[in-house]
C-alpha cells in the first residue's frame, strides 16, 4: 500500500467518524427531549390558541374547517394544522396542550390558557385608553388566574410548587394584539409606541414574575413576530407609509414589534437578576420569521405576503365577515405548505414548524438541560 493511498483510507475512515458523530448528537441538539420536561404551560394570544376561543365563541371560523385541513381535523388552532406550542410539546415528548376552557380536557401534562384575539393588557386597562375590548376578555391576568386555579390542584404553596414544578416548561406569548388595538383605531406609529409598549411590557414582566411566585423555574417568553411583513397589515397600512424594507414588508409598523421586542429583552434581563434560580428565555419569533423570508424558496416556501385562505386585493386579504378565511365561497390555496400566513396574520402549519425548529435549536443550551 502506498503512502498517498493510506492517507485516503484514513482521511475517509476519520471522516466517517466525524458524520457519525455528527448524526448521533443531531437530536440532541435539536430536540428538547433531553430536558425532560412533564408538563407545559402555555399563556397567550391566537399563535399559541389550542381551542379556548371556539369554546368562548363557538360560531368562530375556525371551529370549523378549512381550518386544521392539514392534519385532518378542526381543533380551534387559527392554521391550517398545527402551532409553535404544538411543536414544541412534541420535541418535549409531552402531548399537545390541552385547551383550558374545554371541560372535557384534561391537565396531566400541562395545560393551554392561551386565548385567540387577546391581550396582555386587561380590559379595564384598554376602557381607560379607549381601545376596543375585542371578543374576549381572557387577557394575561385572567389567564394567571386560570393558573393559580390549576396549580392549586397540583401543590400547596410556593415551595411544594417549586418543587414539583421542577420539571415543567412555562411559554409566554402575548403583546402584538396590544399594538393592533391602538393601529386599527388609528393611532399613530409614534404614539402607539409612547403609550402602549412601556404599558405592555411592564404588564408581561408582572406576569413572569406572578408565574415564578407560583413556582416555575424554567420560562421562555415570545418575542413578537413581524406584523408589517403579513398579508393583513400590508393589505390594511402599505398605502399609509412609503418605509418599506428591502423584502417589501413595513418597516415603520414592524418598528412597533422591534421597539417592544428590545424592551421586552430588557425587562426579562431585569428579571433574570431578580430571579437568579430561575431560568428565562427570550424566544426570538421576530427574527426566525425574517429566516424564513431570506431563506423562503429553499425552504419550500412561495410567498409570505398573500394568505392562503382569503379573497381580494395583492394579499388574499379583503376586510368584512363575509370574505375572511372560512367565510362561505373564500378559496384556499392548493398547497398551505408553500405560503408563511395561513390567512390574514397566522401561520400556516409548515412555517409554525420551522420557525419551532429555528427556536429550539437556539433555546436548548439556554435552558441548560443537557448533562
Amino acid at each position: 500500500m502506498n503512502t498517498n493511498t493510506a492517507f485516503f483510507q484514513v482521511l475517509i475512515v476519520a471522516s466517517l467518524f466525524v458524520l457519525i458523530s455528527c448524526k448521533a448528537k443531531d437530536p440532541k441538539a435539536e430536540d428538547l427531549k433531553s430536558c425532560k420536561f412533564d408538563r407545559i404551560y402555555q399563556l397567550g394570544d391566537s399563535l399559541s390558541d389550542t381551542g379556548n376561543s371556539i369554546i368562548e365563541v363557538p360560531p368562530a371560523y375556525h371551529a370549523r374547517l378549512p381550518y386544521g385541513e392539514t392534519i385532518g381535523k378542526a381543533t380551534g388552532r387559527p392554521s391550517d394544522g398545527y402551532l409553535m406550542i404544538d411543536f414544541l410539546a412534541l420535541s418535549a415528548g409531552v402531548p399537545l396542550l390541552q385547551p383550558y376552557e374545554n371541560p372535557n380536557s384534561t391537565f396531566t401534562h400541562g395545560a393551554d390558557f392561551a386565548v385567540a384575539g387577546v391581550t396582555a393588557l386587561s380590559k379595564e386597562k384598554l376602557m381607560e385608553l379607549k381601545l376596543d375590548l375585542g371578543y374576549s376578555n381572557s387577557s394575561l391576568i385572567v389567564q394567571l388566574g386560570w393558573l393559580k386555579k390549576l396549580l392549586s390542584s397540583i401543590c400547596n404553596d410556593t415551595k411544594d410548587c417549586q418543587k414539583k414544578l421542577k420539571s415543567s416548561l412555562f411559554s409566554v406569548g402575548i403583546g402584538p394584539n396590544d399594538y393592533g388595538r391602538a393601529l386599527w383605531k388609528n393611532v399613530s406609529i409614534a404614539k402607539t409606541k409612547e403609550t402602549m409598549t412601556p404599558l405592555v411590557v411592564q404588564t408581561i414582566k408582572d406576569g413572569i414574575q406572578t408565574i415564578i411566585s407560583y413556582g416555575a423555574s424554567r420560562i421562555v417568553v415570545d418575542a413578537a413576530y413581524p406584523l408589517g411583513c403579513s398579508p393583513s397589515y400590508l393589505s390594511s397600512f402599505l398605502n399609509k407609509t412609503s418605509a418599506i424594507d428591502s423584502f417589501g414588508c413595513l418597516k415603520d409598523y414592524n418598528s412597533i414589534y422591534e421597539n417592544h421586542n428590545f424592551q421586552l429583552g430588557k425587562a426579562l434581563e431585569e428579571l433574570r437578576k431578580a430571579n437568579p434560580h430561575v431560568i428565562i428565555v427570550y424566544n426570538d419569533v421576530y427574527n426566525a420569521t425574517y429566516s424564513i423570508i431570506k431563506n423562503l424558496r429553499t425552504l419550500g416556501f412561495k410567498t409570505y405576503r398573500k394568505a392562503c385562505c382569503g379573497i381580494g386585493g395583492k394579499y388574499n386579504v379583503s376586510p368584512g365577515l363575509d370574505k375572511m378565511c372560512g367565510a362561505k365561497g373564500v378559496p384556499i390555496c392548493p398547497n398551505p405548505s408553500e405560503h408563511v400566513f395561513w390567512d390574514g396574520g397566522h401561520f400556516t402549519h409548515h412555517s409554525s414548524k420551522v420557525i419551532s425548529h429555528y427556536l429550539v435549536k437556539r433555546m436548548l443550551p439556554k435552558l441548560k438541560c443537557i448533562a
